[in-house]
């Protein structure tokens, strides 16, 4: 077991996690498994840490390799959210069910714990004024959609994903696409005002 103190932040070695994995009670491996398996990565470390932390000293760090480890262990079963299709077809038909006129696209970054940066891609609309959920373009959906050897290293490849659906699907409703900050995330970029 880890001991509280020096080299808790990086993590127990696979032994030893495993050994501490084994060691819960039937119930509390139930409850993290049941949040690995909803892909509710947060939920499982907050867990992994409320039972650790005290008696072994697990800490976020720690309790991410923990959560790392069980969904390697459940692979295929994890039920992971799908991805956004970017493919011109599917975005315009997205776009014909918007409600009011659709005047521009655009992508604007967004982030969280558990899928770090990623780009929304959003057709604004008039009458009535609102903003319609066209893509969330994650590391993976944008790796799919750019292909694997496709490499801009100058850029994230979200951002690189994004300009291009985002910029066709403008280009196919004559409207104008706007990303205020492509080359680096920023989630307090600013916004169009059509």
């Amino acid at each position: 077991m880890a001991s509280k103190g020096a080299g808790v932040s990086t993590g127990m070695n696979k032994t030893a996690r495993t050994e501490w994995w084994e060691s819960l009670p039937a119930g509390i491996r139930d409850e993290i498994d049941g949040y690995v398996l909803q892909d509710s990565l947060l939920m499982a470390v907050r867990a992994i840490v409320a039972v650790g932390l005290v008696p072994h000293g697990i800490g976020v760090g720690t309790a991410q390799l923990i959560a790392h480890d069980r969904y390697l262990h459940h692979g295929d079963r994890i039920a992971r959210e799908p991805e956004s299709p970017l493919d011109l077809e599917s975005l315009a038909c997205r776009a014909a069910g918007c409600e009011g006129r659709v005047v521009a696209i655009e992508a604007v970054w967004d982030g969280d714990t558990v899928h770090d940066w990623f780009v929304r891609l959003l057709a604004l609309t008039t009458d009535p004024a609102a903003e319609a959920p066209m893509a969330t373009v994650y590391w993976s959906t944008a790796k799919r959609y750019l292909g694997e050897h496709e490499e801009d290293a100058s850029r994230h490849p979200v951002a690189t994903a994004a300009e291009r659906a985002g910029r066709a699907l403008a280009e196919h409703l004559s409207v104008p696409f706007h990303f205020a900050s492509p080359d680096t995330p920023d989630d307090e970029a600013p916004r169009l005002r059509p």
